[in-house]
C-alpha cells in the first residue's frame, strides 16, 4: 500500500463558511496558492441568518461579492426592533444612529445562509482559491517543533490526501477539533450560557413598514424570542432559555410552541401562520449557544478565525460578522508575514488585539442589554444581573477578553469592570428610554441610543469597515489599538503608520 503524496501549497484554508471563504479569497487576491476544505457539500443548512452592515458594505465589498449580494434579493434589514426592558412597547435600534452612515449603508441583509454561504464560496473559487468540497480533515502535520506545517483530509471517496502549507486557518466552526494546536485551549463565559430551540413558519406577520424586515427580539419571564423575516412568507423563530432549563428541554415542536405562546408579541406575529414541516426549514432544531474564547487565537502555524476562536450570545446577530471581521484580519497578517514586510508577532499580534478587543465590546454591549430587563421575578434575567457578579465571574470574563494584546487596562480589574458594565446598562436603558417606541419618526430620536457611550464602541470599528467599503482602496485608518497598525492602502496586509501610503 502506498502513501499518499504530500501537495505543497501556501495556505489551507480548512471550512467553507464567511470566515474561511473571507480569508481565502484575500489571500487568492494576494497572489497565494489557497486551499479551501470544507467537510460538506454546498448548499447546506447552518443557522444564523440576521447580517450586520459592515459585513455587506464592508467585507463583502472589500472582497468584490457585494454586486452578487445585491442581487439574491435578500430580505432588507434596517436594524433591530426590540421588546426588552421595562419599556412594553417595542423599540427600534436602527443602523442609521451613525451618522456616518445615515445612507448608503444604513442597511444589511436577513439571509438564508444556504445561499449567503454558497455565494461566499463559489466567489472564493471564481477569486482563485482551490475549493475542495466533501473532504473532511482528519489530523495535522507537524514539524519537529510542533509546528502545524500541513493537514490531512479524506475526500469523498474516503481517499486520504496530506497539504502541507506555511499556514493552516481553522475556521470550521464551533466544533473544531483543530484549535487547540493553536497552543491555547477554550473558556466559557460564566454569564451567556443559554440554549436556543427554533424552527421556521410560513405567512408569519411583519412589523409595520418602513421596519418590516427587521429581526424582532422580544424578551418573556423566561428568556428571548427571535423573529426574523427571511422572505416575504418565510420566518425563522427560536427560543433562547437558559442553560439551567436545557435538561426539560427537546426539539419538539410543542416545546417551541410553549414558549412562543408566553410571548406576547410574537405569539401574535404568529397566529395566521403555519410551521414549515417537509424540507431544509422543516425541523425544530436546538443549539448550546454557550459563548467562549480561546486563550489565543494564533500560535504553532494555526490561526483560528470565526467560532474557531470564539463565540458571542447571538442577540445581535454577531457571528457572521465576526468571522467575516477576523478573516480578513487573518488575511491581513498572513499577507503581511509572507511578504516579510513584518514578523509574526508583530502581525499577528494586531490580529488577535483586534480580534479581541472586538469581543469584548460587544461582550460589554451585551452584558449591559441583558442587564437592562431588571425584573426581579424573572428566574432568568435575575441570574443575568450583571452587576451582581462576584469575582469568579468577572475573572472567567477577563481571561476571555483581556489577553495579552486586548489594550484595555480596565479589564484587568474586576471592580472596574462591574463599575464599567453598570454605568453602561444605565446609559443603554436611558438611550432606549429617550429612543421612543416603533411608532416613532424612524430616525427622529435615535440620536439618543448613538450618544451612549457602549453604542459607539460597537459601531467603531464596524464604521471602518463600511469606510473604507465607500472609499475603496487608498483611505487610510488611524491605528485602532494603542502602539498598532493599520491597514496597508489596498485592504489586503498591515503596514506601520508611519509608512503607510496612498
Amino acid at each position: 500500500m502506498t502513501s499518499p503524496e504530500t501537495e505543497q501549497v501556501d495556505i489551507v484554508v480548512v471550512g467553507g463558511g464567511p470566515g474561511g471563504s473571507t480569508v481565502a479569497t484575500l489571500l487568492a487576491k494576494s497572489g497565494h496558492r489557497v486551499v479551501q476544505l470544507e467537510k460538506e457539500t454546498f448548499p447546506r443548512y447552518q443557522i444564523g441568518e440576521s447580517l450586520l452592515p459592515s459585513t455587506i458594505h464592508g467585507v463583502c465589498r472589500l472582497l468584490g461579492v457585494d454586486d452578487k449580494i445585491k442581487q439574491a434579493g435578500f430580505m432588507h434589514k434596517r436594524g433591530g426592533s426590540f421588546r426588552w426592558g421595562k419599556n412594553p412597547v417595542p423599540w427600534n435600534f436602527l443602523f442609521a444612529i451613525s451618522p456616518e452612515f445615515a445612507g448608503e449603508g444604513s442597511y444589511a441583509y436577513q439571509v438564508e445562509r444556504m445561499k449567503f454561504d454558497q455565494i461566499l464560496l463559489e466567489h472564493s473559487a471564481e477569486s482563485g482559491v482551490d475549493v475542495r468540497q466533501n473532504c473532511r480533515v482528519n489530523g495535522t502535520e507537524q514539524d519537529e517543533n510542533g509546528r502545524v506545517v500541513g493537514v490531512r483530509y479524506v475526500d469523498g471517496d474516503r481517499v486520504e490526501h496530506h497539504v502541507r502549507a506555511q499556514y493552516v486557518v481553522d475556521a470550521s466552526g464551533n466544533t473544531t477539533r483543530l484549535s487547540k494546536y493553536a497552543g491555547g485551549e477554550r473558556v466559557y463565559s460564566d454569564f451567556f450560557q443559554n440554549v436556543a430551540v427554533f424552527g421556521y413558519f410560513e405567512n408569519g406577520k411583519r412589523l409595520p413598514a418602513p421596519d418590516s424586515g427587521n429581526i424582532l427580539c422580544a424578551a418573556f419571564d423566561e428568556g428571548w424570542i427571535w423573529y426574523i423575516p427571511l422572505t416575504d412568507e418565510l420566518t425563522s423563530v427560536g427560543a433562547v432559555i437558559s442553560k439551567e432549563k436545557a435538561d426539560t428541554l427537546n426539539a419538539q415542536e410543542e416545546t417551541l410552541r410553549g414558549y412562543i405562546d408566553r410571548c406576547a408579541i410574537v405569539k401574535d406575529m404568529l397566529s395566521d401562520a403555519t410551521r414549515v414541516t417537509e424540507g431544509t426549514y422543516g425541523e425544530i432544531r436546538m443549539r448550546k449557544d454557550y459563548s467562549y474564547a480561546n486563550t489565543t487565537f494564533w500560535g504553532n502555524g494555526m490561526v483560528l478565525v470565526g467560532d474557531a476562536a470564539c463565540f458571542i450570545d447571538p442577540v445581535f446577530s454577531t457571528g457572521v460578522h465576526l468571522a467575516t471581521y477576523s478573516g480578513v484580519l487573518a488575511a491581513r497578517s498572513i499577507n503581511s508575514v509572507l511578504r516579510g514586510t513584518m514578523s509574526e508577532e508583530r502581525a499577528f499580534g494586531e490580529f488577535e488585539g483586534r480580534y479581541r478587543r472586538e469581543y469584548a465590546v460587544f461582550y460589554e454591549f451585551l452584558s449591559a442589554f441583558y442587564d437592562m430587563e431588571q425584573s426581579e421575578d424573572s428566574y432568568f434575567w435575575k441570574a443575568r444581573k450583571v452587576t451582581e457578579l462576584d469575582r469568579t465571574d468577572v475573572s472567567a470574563f477577563v481571561s476571555l477578553v483581556a489577553g495579552g494584546f486586548s489594550g484595555e487596562d480596565v479589564l484587568t480589574d474586576p471592580d472596574q469592570v462591574v463599575a464599567k458594565f453598570a454605568a453602561s446598562t444605565k446609559a443603554l436603558t436611558e438611550a432606549t428610554e429617550k429612543t421612543g417606541g416603533m411608532d416613532t419618526d424612524s430616525g427622529q430620536r435615535m440620536g439618543h441610543m448613538f450618544n451612549a457611550p457602549v453604542v459607539r464602541d460597537v459601531m467603531e470599528e464596524m464604521n471602518a469597515f463600511q469606510a473604507r467599503g465607500a472609499v475603496g482602496e487608498g483611505s487610510i485608518e488611524p491605528p485602532l489599538l494603542e502602539g498598532g497598525l493599520v491597514p496597508s492602502a489596498d485592504g489586503l496586509a498591515w503596514a506601520e503608520p508611519a509608512t503607510a501610503t496612498v
